[in-house]
């Protein structure tokens, strides 16, 4: 058992630090694990047959239709009618355009369901306009790559989608509705760090927009914004699953960026269509080639020994909880999101219920966890993005970023120790 685990570490870093996909990395570890130290015999069998059941499922027929409604509204020209409500909501604000860059990528974060299209698609437009107004680059790209993150907690999210998968099967209608109040606290914290950064450096304070630009650019971005309202409401009220709710996003993502706003072209169908497909093939293997190793792990019973071992290293179970997300931070930075939460939630979740957390509040917390590791290297794949739009080197962003991670951890500690921010709201809707 100890050889089963160490051969999997060993054989997983190994394909992972000479840049094999992680995915395939994934796939081959478990693979020479079932060789060496189970039962060669059945191994590829065995694993196949894992892969497949572990796509198998109804729920995650959500993740493509999701993935193309986010490339829909990615490419529907929303992007600039968020950012036009926003500058005219809180552009008069000290550090205003940092503000916006917040409010807009979470609003757009949402909407697609990628933090990495929010930095594309908010930071090129915001990165360069901060700039102009004599804001520092780095600075820019700080804000752009933390807040953009915010989206993921925000439904619908394809990664709470994966969780409720991993987890043994936590309501996805929960876990939308419990994703609110963490994402708006989370872009509530990083505002702050914001306004005492404007304040330090002098940033200079925008314009004052009249009641009728508000009024005319929110008009503007309304289409766009009821999309969220369309998926959480329609789930609430009992209307659809989380699964129909992907099928009625498409639809409303089609007619908004085709008749609505114009901005897609019945041409360019064909080339979303296809950027879907391969983006939904990536995150299938990603999620078959997982939970095979999930189910190695468990057959090992690594997570009943990774249970013993936090209840016996000690008692106190702020501790322990500190440990875990300790251990997801590292994680998170060099790991991608989706392998992660498939990999560790059934590691790590028996451990947090030991300690009396729900599988909801855990969910919350891993994929917050997974969020600030996307905005650090080595494979911060937001970082980088956002680094290349405002054309800075890594070492340029750190000193501006570490004030950002600093609100992220303590909104995670948040998350971590007071239930309710999880739980309150979905509770309230009967979840």
């Amino acid at each position: 058992m100890d050889l089963s685990i160490t051969l999997l570490v060993l054989v997983f870093l190994g394909l992972l630090f000479t840049n094999v996909p992680i995915s395939v990395g994934i796939g081959l570890a478990t693979l020479a694990t079932m060789l060496v130290t189970i039962d060669p015999t059945p191994a590829a069998t065995t694993i196949a047959q894992r892969m497949a059941s572990g796509i198998d499922g109804f729920a995650l027929l959500a993740i493509p239709f999701f993935i193309l409604s986010g490339i829909l509204m990615g490419q529907g020209g929303i992007a600039r009618r968020l950012i036009d409500f926003a500058m005219a909501l809180i552009g008069h604000l000290p550090g205003g355009l940092a503000f916006v860059n917040i409010v807009a990528c979470t609003l757009f974060g949402a909407i697609s369901g990628s933090a990495v299209a929010a930095t594309s698609a908010i930071g090129g437009f915001m990165i360069p306009s901060m700039k102009k107004q004599g804001y520092d680059p780095a600075f820019n790209a700080a804000v752009t790559v933390t807040a953009s993150t915010t989206g993921l907690l925000i439904p619908p999210s394809n990664i709470l989608i994966i969780y409720s998968l991993a987890s043994g099967g936590v309501s996805i209608a929960a876990l939308f509705i419990a994703g609110y109040l963490p994402g708006i606290l989370l872009a509530i914290g990083l505002m702050i760090v914001c306004a005492l950064f404007a304040r330090i450096k002098g940033y200079p304070v925008g314009e004052r927009s009249s009641i009728g630009a508000v009024v005319r650019t929110g008009i503007a971005a309304l289409p766009s914004l009821f999309l969220i309202v369309l998926v959480i409401g329609g789930i609430i009220g009992g209307f659809f699953t989380a699964t129909e709710a992907g099928v009625i996003a498409v639809l409303y993502a089609l007619l908004l960026s085709v008749i609505v706003y114009r901005e897609v072209k019945l041409a360019d169908l064909p080339t979303i269509f296809l950027k879907a497909a391969e983006t939904t093939a990536v995150v299938m293997l990603l999620i078959g080639t997982s939970t095979a190793m999930s189910w190695i792990l468990s057959y090992t019973h690594i997570p009943e020994e990774l249970t013993a071992f936090f209840l016996n290293l000690t008692d106190n179970p702020i501790l322990i909880l500190l440990l875990i997300n300790l251990l997801l931070l590292i994680i998170g930075t060099f790991m991608d999101m989706t392998p992660a939460v498939l990999i560790f939630t059934p590691i790590l979740l028996p451990v947090a219920e030991s300690l009396g957390m729900s599988p909801l509040q855990f969910g919350i917390m891993i994929v917050l966890n997974l969020c600030i590791g996307l905005c650090t290297p080595p494979v911060g794949s937001v970082l980088f993005v956002g680094c290349g739009i405002a054309k800075i080197k890594l070492q340029q962003i750190v000193g501006a970023i570490l004030p950002l991670y600093g609100a992220m951890i303590a909104v995670l500690l948040m998350i971590t120790f007071i239930p309710a921010l999880s739980e309150w709201l979905p509770a309230f809707f009967g979840y």
